[in-house]
Parts: structure tokens; C-alpha cells; sequence
């Protein structure tokens, strides 16, 4: 039983992460009056907050839209198979257990010891479409959250040579549905202190989760040195995401630089071409030298 202090504070991180979680949906029209959301349930923090937060949406938002809950046993050994199916009978959401044995397919292609997100998020996002088609989804709601988003952009820059991150709202690469992310403004550790107030059913992945050398668990462990050292710095670079000036980066694609023109008038965000610029230090001051070593071997396997 929460003493009263711990409840205080539990319902008032419920209370901001409801308002994020409904900020971040009127922002992006992600959830529409009539829609039938698919809310994926991994078993993890993440995503039992996400289908917590919105049932309490449900409840009070002026639009109408229901709930489904869809899990998929990867087979994964000592998978519990029981835990998911007695929560959601616990709380009266209409759920569904997809049983796929994704989990050998994944250990027989991947050799061992190396990283096997790339296909088991392709094997599970191919499950996972097929059942919002089944069901009638015209929403399929994802738990990642804003720092998911930050590592995303970042393991695109330093591996992928792309200034892509992780939208809070799509279409599917099958081009079928619309893939939501409503925790898009909340922070992790906002979400696991709620979750742990909660006392979820917390189901580990041993799949991917004991893989302590993989390129997204390098940037997480950078992020979280910049969030320690530089307090606030997580937050400037998210509203980068949303602050984009195409003109003064350098994709010809995007941006038509060759028909450039002077006309004469000034232009709001122009560049003030002979001012001093000022310049925190480089990246790699700011990453602790054991984070650069763990990289350098990453990029060598």
C-alpha cells in the first residue's frame, strides 16, 4: 500500500503523463473519433503504461474510440504465458494473444552474438499488421517514447548517415495503416517510476534485452551521461525535432539550394553569414571515454 506521499506523487506523474499523452494526440491527430486503436503489449514498462494512460483517456476524452490489446508470443523460453492474459482479464480490456514462433526463426538466421532487433522487429511488424487487419484497426499505438525518438535520430547520424528519427505518427511501410506513438513527449524515467507505482506485471525480453553491446545501448548510455551533465540538453534537442530549418542544412532533395535567388527582401531565419558562431564542445568530449571505446568495438564486429 502507497503511503500517502508516494500516492501524492504517483497520481501526479499519472496526471503529466496523461496530459503529454493527450497533448502529444491533439497535436498530431493521432487518435480520430470512431477509431478502433490496436494498442501492441509487449509485457514491458513502456507499452503497459501507454494502454493504461489511454484507457483513462477513454474514459474522459470528448471523442469515442475503442481498445484492443494485442500480444504476440514470440515463443520465447520461459516465456510466462499466463501473466498478460490475467491482467487484461483483471481490467476488462478486450485483448488477443497472437502466438508466432518468430523467436528460433531469429536464433537460427542471427549469428550468435550478433544483433537481432533489424528482424525481429520485422518478423513482429509483419505479424502485428496482419492482425490490425483482421481486427478492423484503424489505429495501431506503440510505446515508444521521447527518448526513444532522441536515440533514434542519433544511431541514424553516427551509423545510418541519415537525419531520420522516430515519427509519432506514420503510415506503415505496407501502406495500410497508421502507426501511432501517443508517449512521444514523455521521458522514460517518467514512464518507469509510474510504472513501478503501479506495480505492472513487468515481463523482461530475453531476446534482445541481455544484449548489452548493441549500438542503440551505446547511444542510451551517451544520452543519459548528456542528461546527467548538461540538465535540460534532452529537452532542447527534442524540440530541435519539432524546430526543422531545411534551408540551412544541406539536402538538395529537400531543399531547392540551385534555384536560390537574391530578391532583395529580408528573410525571417535567414543566415547571418559573417557573425561569430559560438560552439559547445565537440561530441566526443562529451561522451565518457569508456562509451567511445565500446563504440569503436561495435563498429569493428
Amino acid at each position: 500500500m502507497l503511503h500517502n506521499k508516494a500516492r501524492y506523487n504517483a497520481n501526479k506523474l499519472h496526471k503529466k503523463l496523461r496530459r503529454l499523452v493527450g497533448t502529444a494526440i491533439s497535436d498530431f491527430n493521432m487518435i480520430e473519433d470512431g477509431d478502433l486503436v490496436m494498442v501492441c503489449l509487449s509485457g514491458g514498462k513502456d507499452s503497459y503504461a501507454l494502454l493504461d494512460i489511454l484507457l483513462n483517456l477513454q474514459a474522459h476524452a470528448p471523442l469515442r474510440f475503442e481498445l484492443v490489446a494485442v500480444n504476440l508470443d514470440q515463443k520465447q523460453p520461459g516465456f510466462p504465458a499466463e501473466v498478460l492474459p490475467n491482467y487484461l482479464g483483471q481490467i476488462g480490456v478486450p485483448y488477443r494473444i497472437v502466438e508466432q514462433d518468430t523467436y528460433s526463426v531469429v536464433k537460427r538466421v542471427i549469428a550468435e552474438g550478433k544483433t537481432t532487433c533489424s528482424l525481429c522487429s520485422r518478423l513482429r511488424r509483419g505479424v502485428l499488421y496482419r492482425v490490425a487487419g483482421e481486427l478492423g484497426a484503424t489505429k495501431i499505438a506503440l510505446g515508444h517514447h521521447r527518448d526513444d525518438m532522441l536515440e533514434t535520430l542519433f544511431l541514424n547520424m553516427f551509423y545510418g548517415g541519415k537525419l531520420k528519427a522516430m515519427p509519432p505518427k506514420l503510415v506503415s511501410d505496407d501502406g495500410n495503416h497508421i502507426v501511432i506513438r501517443p508517449l512521444a513527449y514523455c521521458k522514460e524515467k517518467d514512464i518507469a517510476a509510474y510504472a513501478q507505482s503501479a506495480d505492472f506485471p513487468i515481463i523482461p525480453c530475453n531476446l534482445c534485452g541481455s544484449q548489452p553491446n548493441m549500438q542503440r545501448q551505446v547511444i542510451k548510455e551517451m544520452l543519459l551521461q548528456w542528461d546527467k551533465r548538461f540538465p535540460g540538453r534532452l529537452e532542447t534537442m527534442f524540440r530541435a525535432m519539432q524546430n526543422v530549418q531545411l534551408s540551412h542544412l544541406a539536402d538538395t532533395m529537400r531543399f531547392d539550394f540551385r534555384g536560390l535567388k537574391a530578391h532583395g527582401n529580408p528573410v525571417a531565419d535567414g543566415d547571418i553569414a559573417f557573425d561569430e558562431e559560438m560552439f559547445e564542445p565537440l561530441v566526443e568530449e562529451l561522451i565518457p571515454s569508456s562509451l567511445l571505446k565500446n563504440e569503436k568495438q561495435i563498429m569493428q564486429t
